[in-house]
């Protein structure tokens, strides 16, 4: 897959492409996360992001992500999604890569994320993009299922 084939938008949570991908997101969740899928949905509300990109083939949305600040110096990766046809295409690497280069042109140190135990492929992912699996912070701090990354952005 060619990247230049994908191009990336950046925009806010009120984006009607964004939402769309957010539905498809929560409803795989919904699946993955059974039973806890009400837990992690809280922690997922819109109206606090503010960066939001936004992948396109062609057209097309196919995938997704924001930043959201989680503290003077770190970002919080949120809503990171691939529509499933069109995984295995580096999408979510380099929307992850754009989100990164977003929060250090914003003045950010680090970013931080939580995953799911059972997202193998988003703990892959992270792993292969430098992020080190660190003690789970805030609402996730108990949460088994959880897991927790961070990157540094200083070079």
């Amino acid at each position: 897959m060619n990247h230049q084939m994908i191009k990336t938008v950046r925009t806010n949570a009120e984006n009607v492409d964004f939402i769309k991908l957010v539905q498809q997101l929560d409803a795989d969740l919904a699946v993955t996360d059974g039973d806890e899928h009400a837990f992690y949905d809280q922690f997922n509300k819109l109206y606090a992001i503010k960066y939001v990109l936004l992948a396109f083939e062609k057209e097309t949305p196919v995938g997704c992500g924001a930043i959201k600040a989680y503290d003077s110096c770190t970002m919080e990766i949120k809503r990171m999604y691939v529509a499933p046809d069109h995984r295995g295409k580096g999408i979510a690497a380099k929307v992850l890569a754009e989100l990164e280069k977003w929060a250090g042109e914003l003045g950010f140190e680090k970013c931080i994320l939580e995953t799911g135990t059972r997202q193998s492929s988003a703990i892959r992912l992270y792993q292969k993009s430098g992020y080190q699996q660190i003690p789970n912070y805030g609402q996730y701090a108990q949460v088994q299922n959880s897991l927790c990354f961070e990157k540094s952005l200083k070079g």
